[in-house]
């Protein structure tokens, strides 16, 4: 069976659907069952979705991508920092 990938907005709708259902006395084996995940991806998705909101997510996404952003500034500006200290000592 082929896996599935899901998109960040789904998993979060199915760990609240799941909330739903052991709230109404479900057990967790069979919760995860209906929602037609392994238990490994369940707890995987508890701890790294668990209790997340959608504009929470949508948040934690526009952070990661100015993580990136910086990273990506900070490493530049390290290069260019070696390229001139280089420079400087004649060590071309």
């Amino acid at each position: 069976m082929p896996k599935k990938k899901y998109r960040p907005e789904e998993i979060i709708t199915k760990l609240r659907e799941a909330d739903i259902l052991i709230s109404q006395g479900q057990t967790v084996a069979s919760v995860i069952k209906a929602l037609g995940v392994s238990d490994v991806t369940y707890y995987r998705w508890r701890k790294d979705y668990g209790g997340m909101r959608t504009s929470q997510l949508k948040k934690l996404k526009e952070l990661e991508q100015e993580n990136a952003r910086l990273r990506q500034a900070v490493s530049d500006l390290t290069l260019d920092k070696l390229i001139l200290k280089e420079a400087a000592e004649g060590n071309f």
